[in-house]
């Protein structure tokens, strides 16, 4: 709470909003090697995401009251998670951004392992291997991008934004980008790891996953595969706007045959996602104002039905929709 109160404090106070560039900066040498630094900064795009956030962890901390079982430790995972959420939507460096990216894994495998449901070790498996193996293609992408995208090497985004790459190699790192982002928002083919995950872990641990894990995915789309590679993101826009349909009429009609409440739910904010993959393929203003607001709004109401469907199972101690009558 005392975080929360210090975000809004500074985003109330020292944040231009009609400011365009990057604000709040904190930037340190780190390793020689690569230029590495630990840079971090926000800009509008960031803003609504960091609050969201900071909002949804203190409502998640506040409904695992009734985690008896080393609370303590769950409590250290959701903070070292909250860590990991903040660290990857305000780091302006590439090479940070997939070490938080990969920093906010391990507390949700722990998470889901130690106090999950039945089947929690199967699912958080299968999250780790699917999570795990699409940050390889962000590693790769990453790399790429700081090593061969300009003469001499840098991870800095400011100065890999204004770099042109020949078409295909732009559109080989936009392919790596695009999968490790794809599994994280998750883009239809690579979206069976969410219901399993969301099916079996302990409520407020959904919350999180539902309000702001699904959300990383989409603001690596926009800020990376948009600002960095505009060419391969207008040749692969197209296709992108396909997949985003079919994924809404899918996993909403899939999500109406689901017998498992939290699981429906999930499937329902698979759907959503579709909405926010039209908008940051539309490559409009408008596109990417909606996709925005939608991945505010479905942080909130993810994370509220999630949270209704947790308080109620601790009640009646049913999940399936069947069985409730």
């Amino acid at each position: 709470m005392l975080e929360l109160l210090l975000t809004t404090y500074a985003f109330c106070y020292h944040f231009q909003l009609d400011d365009p560039l990057i604000q709040l900066v904190e930037d340190y040498k780190w390793i020689n090697f690569f230029d590495f630094r630990w840079k971090l900064g926000i800009d509008g795009l960031s803003l609504g995401p960091v609050l969201l956030t900071g909002f949804i962890t203190t409502l998640a901390t506040l409904a695992a009251w009734p985690v008896t079982r080393d609370s303590r430790l769950f409590h250290f995972l959701m903070l070292a998670m909250y860590s990991g959420q903040i660290g990857s939507f305000s780091s302006r460096d590439l090479l940070l951004f997939f070490i938080m990216w990969e920093l906010e894994l391990i507390p949700v495998y722990l998470l889901l392992s130690m106090w999950g449901g039945k089947k929690r070790l199967y699912s958080a498996t299968k999250f780790i291997l699917y999570t795990a193996g699409g940050s390889i293609f962000l590693l790769m992408g990453v790399l790429g991008v700081g090593l061969y995208g300009s003469n001499e090497r840098t991870l800095n985004f400011e100065t890999s934004v204004n770099q042109s790459y020949p078409v295909a190699l732009e559109i080989i790192f936009y392919i790596g980008f695009l999968i490790a982002f794809a599994v994280k928002l998750p883009i239809l083919p690579l979206h069976t790891w969410l219901p399993d995950t969301h099916g079996e872990a302990h409520y407020s641990t959904c919350m999180l996953l539902a309000g702001i894990l699904l959300k990383m995915g989409a603001y690596g789309l926009i800020r990376i595969n948009m600002e960095l590679l505009p060419h391969a993101h207008s040749i692969f826009s197209p296709w992108l706007m396909v997949v985003g349909t079919i994924q809404i009429i899918y996993a909403a009609s899939t999500s109406l045959g689901q017998r498992n409440l939290k699981k429906r739910i999930a499937y329902s904010s698979v759907s959503h996602m579709g909405f926010i993959l039209i908008g940051i393929a539309s490559i409009t203003d408008t596109g990417l104002n909606g996709a925005i607001l939608q991945i505010i709004s479905h942080g909130f109401i993810g994370a509220a039905l999630f949270f209704l469907a947790g308080t109620s199972y601790d009640r009646i101690r049913l999940v399936y929709l069947d069985e409730m009558g």
